[in-house]
């Protein structure tokens, strides 16, 4: 039996380690905080408890590719999700003019609504759409078809710019930048986010959107007893201190309170820039830590996450996207302290037994790492007056944008909390609070393009930092990384075979 320890217990860690002990191997996760799931963990405050994430989910619908996996893990049936409106899976309000625009799930209903509202570009649509589609199946993985080589050559579409992509299909500017409201889902940057990235996003949304029906941390905790079930273990409060290589091989990780840890095999799936302070120097190429260390991360996030009074706010089973006018889409991540959020995505994640009111509401703002660099020094709970009042600050004017779409949400709110880019930096141990990563950049792919395999001839990478990001991405980098070691379509041909009709 072989063996595999893997740093890092989040969402990434766990899928890694669920396949490989499905497979046999006996597997360690080795999580530095209390709770195991980063992104999926749940936190409570004055009796409410609440998502870290937005946990916006694809990828489960009947065929899904998600679905899939979990269903070859076992899990699937266990999992508590609920579709949201078929309708109207999202909302999208510009306040400058007051445009709404619902958008159904679905590709025929979803190319529908859009001909609705813009009936001029009835064509551009089509067009538009379909290129979408044809990006995603340059990707094999996405619908995890197996693949005949790992060196695959794509079209000339697929590094495009995504905001350029959009542009030579559609002429409206405000169909545009509509067409670029999922921005915040995958951190795009105007010139540099590649096409791919925006279509299989898009794609995988319209497919079919989800919701966590109750807290997130389910879905950790499923993933866990798979590792449990075959022989495997997760250990919290342990973090990886020392990783000790020799002749490009690992012997073991130390952990910061002594602990010794050795295996066959080693899976990181902290952020890459964690782990290169973790090696040796010259355990790996200097050209390749220069680059990995140089590598520009995604934008960062402020939250806010509101409890409401009983029976006082309705109940939202959608996803909604409130922008202040059209032409900002690409410009979130700028900041100036009286127009931010110049956008806002927000949910009411449904309870267990939800009923027509909402309990909670979660606020997603795109923030730069910059805003909070001042206090990047202080630790949690020991910021200082002048980071609460500044944290109070934003969100109160993100309570006032809300405001100007639902006129009485101030009178429904019993208490509020904050997130802002430190937490995330400090509890997903994520460098400058990155949400995805990584920033792929289609006018240089080889800056952020990272393989699962190393030089170090046991240290494998998996999570969002190689490959895909997000609930869909993450499983299937997980698969990648996986079959490095099982060999190219292993863990597919398995997926495929159990989930046959």
């Amino acid at each position: 039996m072989k063996s595999a320890l893997i740093i890092g217990g989040g969402f990434g860690g766990l899928v890694t380690g669920a396949l490989l002990a499905r497979e046999g191997f006996r597997v360690r996760v080795l999580e530095k905080n209390h709770n195991i799931g980063g992104g999926l963990q749940s936190f409570t405050r004055q009796g409410v408890y609440y998502e870290t994430g937005m946990h916006i989910l694809g990828g489960f619908s009947e065929g899904g590719s998600v679905r899939r996996i979990f269903e070859y893990l076992g899990i699937m049936d266990k999992l508590r999700i609920e579709r949201c409106n078929m309708d109207c899976m999202d909302e999208v309000t510009y306040l400058a003019t007051g445009d709404t625009y619902r958008l159904p799930q679905g590709r025929e209903a979803f190319t529908e609504a859009l001909y609705s509202y813009f009936p001029a570009e009835r064509e551009n649509i089509n067009r538009y759409l379909q290129a979408c589609y044809d990006l995603t199946e340059e990707v094999d993985i996405f619908y995890l078809r197996p693949t005949k080589s790992i060196f695959t050559v794509h079209g000339e579409r697929f590094m495009q710019p995504a905001d350029e992509f959009i542009a030579d299909f559609i002429e409206d500017p405000r169909l545009r930048d509509l067409l670029a409201y999922m921005n915040p889902m995958y951190g795009g940057r105007p010139g540099h986010t590649p096409a791919y990235i925006h279509a299989l996003i898009n794609v995988l949304y319209i497919s079919g959107q989800y919701h966590f029906r109750g807290r997130s941390q389910h879905m950790a905790e499923l993933l866990v007893s798979v590792i449990y079930e075959h022989g495997g273990e997760v250990l919290t409060n342990q973090t990886v201190s020392k990783v000790n290589v020799v002749d490009r091989n690992i012997e073991s990780v130390q952990t910061a309170s002594g602990s010794v840890f050795h295996a066959d095999y080693y899976i990181s799936t902290i952020n890459l820039k964690t782990l290169l302070p973790l090696l040796p120097e010259g355990a790996l190429p200097r050209a390749y830590v220069s680059r990995l260390a140089e590598a520009p991360v995604t934008y960062s996030a402020f939250i806010l996450y509101l409890a409401f009074k009983p029976e006082s706010f309705p109940y939202l089973d959608h996803t909604g996207y409130i922008q202040d006018e059209y032409g900002l889409i690409w410009k979130h991540e700028e900041y100036d302290p009286d127009t931010w959020p110049r956008g806002i995505m927000y949910l009411t994640p449904p309870t267990e037994n939800q009923g027509p009111w909402a309990v909670r509401m979660t606020i997603n703002c795109i923030m730069s790492y910059d805003q909070v660099r001042r206090w990047e020094h202080t630790t949690v709970g020991r910021r200082g007056d002048d980071y609460e009042a500044w944290k109070h600050e934003r969100a109160e004017h993100i309570i006032d944008k809300l405001e100007r779409v639902f006129p009485d949400i101030r009178k429904c709110i019993s208490s509020y909390t904050t997130a802002s880019p430190l937490t995330i930096r400090d509890y997903y141990g994520s460098p400058e609070g990155a949400l995805y990563g990584y920033s792929k950049d289609g006018l240089d792919p080889a800056r952020t393009l990272i393989s699962p395999v190393t030089k170090i001839h046991n240290l494998l990478l998996s999570g969002q930092c190689v490959n895909l990001h997000g609930i869909c991405g993450v499983p299937l980098t997980a698969i990648n990384t996986v079959e490095c070691i099982l060999g190219l379509n292993t863990i597919v041909d398995k997926i495929n075979e159990y989930c046959k009709p």
